[in-house]
């Protein structure tokens, strides 16, 4: 049994028995941290539980897929997309990398819909309260107007209420925002397999402010392949790089992220910046042996 179902195993056990004996099916050994609209319902149905009970019961699985290895303190989050589904997130960290690339639950939650699809979040369920990076985050995306955050033991608020007088895309002139619909059509001529993936993340990133365009294509050393784009941010520093979606994308997997064995990124030419350097250290800290394929367009 890996460490990750012993995880979600012993949450499994902490729950009510009617929630409990309806989630088991879910939760095998190819569970991906997602629970569609239709499972919802049926496990609100049997275990008597209001939506917002439900969601709260769900925290400690979600937590289970975190990777802590710094502080040691697990943080689950599960984002609802506008489809009703639910998707599950966790705090990610790495040794040996400086803290600016650790990812927090809400982002790999919101990064974990957006890679399955979703163009926006009604609402999110986090076990402690938001940290003021994530609430800038969470307002880059395009329901930020509307999302509502649930924690435990409290009443639902929206996000404006947990960031007052917020600055977001707006205030520079951008409309739309995270995870709405796009594709750059971005080019590239190349027989790598990695490369193409890198670049059908890129075409998906968000990136009005600095225009640099990015995806990132993981394999492992199972063969998957898993791809992140750049969400960018109009406070600029809650950005996630491509690499740590690509990251979420593979840990929501059940992929051990220290397996990275080959990587493919693709940026656009024309962007004011560029993640190679931290795209290159922060995966030679995940393994030293990986190879980095790179192309500016």
């Amino acid at each position: 049994m890996t460490r990750l179902q012993q995880r979600l195993e012993e949450a499994l056990a902490n729950l009510p028995d009617a929630l409990r004996t309806s989630l088991t099916p879910i939760i095998n050994t190819e569970f991906k941290g997602v629970i569609s609209k239709e499972q919802f319902q049926s496990l609100q149905a049997d275990s008597q539980l209001s939506d917002k009970e439900l969601r709260l019961a769900l925290l400690p699985l979600a937590a289970a897929f975190s990777v802590a290895p710094i502080s040691n303190f697990y943080v689950g989050a599960i984002a609802r997309g506008l489809t009703g589904n639910l998707y599950f997130g966790a705090n990610m960290e790495y040794n040996d990398v400086q803290l600016g690339q650790t990812i927090h639950a809400e982002q790999s939650a919101i990064s974990h819909a957006w890679i399955q699809g979703e163009t926006g979040i009604s609402n999110i369920t986090i076990n402690f309260s938001p940290c003021g990076h994530c609430r800038q985050f969470m307002n880059e995306l395009t329901t930020a107007d509307s999302l509502m955050v649930q924690l435990p033991e409290r009443n639902e608020k929206s996000l404006q209420e947990y960031l007052p007088e917020s600055f977001g895309p707006k205030d520079l002139g951008i409309e739309g925002g995270l995870l709405a619909p796009l594709s750059h059509n971005l080019a590239l001529e190349t027989e790598s397999p990695l490369l193409r993936k890198a670049l059908e993340a890129a075409n998906r990133s968000h990136a009005p402010y600095s225009h640099n365009l990015s995806g990132i294509a993981l394999e492992m050393e199972s063969g998957e392949v898993y791809y992140g784009m750049y969400a960018e941010n109009a406070a600029f520093n809650p950005s996630l790089p491509p690499l740590q979606v690509a990251l979420v994308h593979a840990n929501m997997s059940r992929e051990d992220i220290l397996t990275v064995k080959s990587a493919a990124l693709v940026e656009d030419h024309k962007g004011a910046i560029s993640h190679l350097a931290i795209t290159q250290s922060t995966l030679e800290a995940l393994n030293p042996d990986v190879t980095l394929e790179y192309a500016s367009l």
